[in-house]
């Protein structure tokens, strides 16, 4: 499975941006993970293959919204209220195995090339 992510840019706080990651195949779980600079990758958002169960980290939670469609078989990130510590590259991955959502990195054999944000204060 081939993960194709897009919608980064730059946007001022306080602004909003939606991220789309598009899989060549179904998958099951999805997330969002996002890496700034000289920080570990870390789990943003998660979502089940059946779109009925998501999860987030608390940095982010009542500000972003993970959905999907399968039909498309594409995952988006809406995120609002950006602030500062928003800024990093974004990937999205995708699970090999049917299970609940992970937050581990290593749990998800598919990843997208990543796709910058930047807000500015």
């Amino acid at each position: 499975v081939q993960l194709q992510a897009s919608g980064g840019g730059l946007v001022q706080a306080g602004g909003s941006l939606r991220l789309s990651c598009a899989a060549s195949g179904s998958t099951y779980a999805m997330a969002w993970f996002r890496q700034a600079p000289g920080k570990e990758r870390e789990f943003v958002a998660g979502i089940s293959w059946s779109g009925g169960s998501t999860y987030y980290t608390d940095s982010v939670k009542g500000r972003f919204t993970i959905s999907k469609d399968n039909a498309k078989n594409t995952v988006y990130l809406q995120m609002n209220s950006l602030n500062a510590e928003d800024t990093a590259v974004y990937y999205c991955a995708a699970d090999r195995f049917p299970r609940t959502i992970s937050t581990g990195t290593r749990n998800f054999g598919f990843w997208g090339q990543g796709t910058q944000v930047t807000v500015s204060s």
